[in-house]
């Protein structure tokens, strides 16, 4: 019988050498590493039916690199996290979907051995989501991030002192959503592109009768929500690259209150209507 192949990935050396021997011991075939390269490397060129690895090494998303990358080559093999923060270990668990299990430290090399041979034994109790990117997340979710940001600004008071219907209060928001799911798709740490429903979006209010301060307050609440839907659907967000977006999600959507205020301080002559005014 051939036996079980775990790739155990630590910077720490002590913990290697102790997972290592401890479940050699075991009868378990061990290949140790102590940084994500190599890490990446073995995986790329072994099989492995288990990956243990820890959640920073130094960075916090190394982990998640590691069962990305195991999920992809080795698609069958139980991946296991550790964490060396017991007070997050019940928000870990909901988070970490990628993975299989989350253990935190300390932890006992027996329990080690009883969890890969219980999961291996049943793999069918492994009920992994599909995971999804966050571009995919929000273009999925773009009518509802507009539906709970109207409904938290028909809550504000001075948001709502100007009165407009429905469509004309989310104006360009649709489009402000999906240049932001363009951005994610393309984004290669260029400035933010020029958004020209920001710049519309920036004339309208000044049309509308908005102050700066609710233009900015809208944007606010437009970060709130759409981070409220990445919440939503944290079990499914693929978290190799979530840090970057969430970068990009910030900065987009800064460039885009940036160029509505450019617009709204500066307006060029429109021959349009100002919009939703209800008389």
């Amino acid at each position: 019988m051939t036996a079980t192949r775990v790739l155990v990935v630590d910077d720490d050396e002590a913990v290697c050498v102790m997972v290592k021997e401890g479940l050699q011991r075991d009868g378990f075939e061990v290949v140790a590493a102590s940084n994500v390269s190599d890490a990446l490397r073995h995986i790329a060129t072994q099989k492995f039916d288990v990956l243990l690895s820890d959640l920073h090494m130094p960075l916090p998303g190394d982990g998640f690199t590691l069962v990305s990358a195991m999920r992809h080559t080795h698609p069958k093999a139980l991946t296991i996290v550790l964490s060396g923060y017991p007070a997050l270990s019940e928000a870990m668990a909901a988070i970490l979907s990628q993975a299989d299990e989350i253990l935190v430290k300390p932890f006992q090399i027996g329990s080690i051995r009883e969890l890969i041979r219980t999961r291996l034994a049943d793999p069918r109790a492994a009920k992994r989501v599909k995971t999804e990117s966050v571009a995919s997340i929000l273009e999925r979710e773009s009518d509802l991030t507009i539906q709970n940001w109207l409904g938290l600004v028909e809550d504000d008071a001075e948001l709502t002192c100007i009165p407009l219907s429905r469509a004309d209060r989310t104006g360009h928001l649709p489009q402000l959503v999906r240049d932001l799911v363009v951005r994610l798709r393309s984004d290669t740490g260029l400035p933010a592109p020029i958004s020209i429903a920001a710049r519309e979006h920036g004339q309208m209010r000044r049309e509308q009768g908005y102050t700066v301060t609710m233009v900015v307050e809208e944007s606010r609440i437009l970060q709130v929500s759409i981070f409220s839907a990445l919440q939503r659907n944290m079990r499914s967000v693929d978290f190799s690259k979530v840090l970057m977006d969430v970068v990009t999600i910030a900065d987009e959507v800064d460039s885009q209150l940036k160029q509505a205020m450019l617009s709204y301080v500066t307006p060029t002559i429109s021959k349009r209507p100002v919009f939703g005014l209800v008389g």
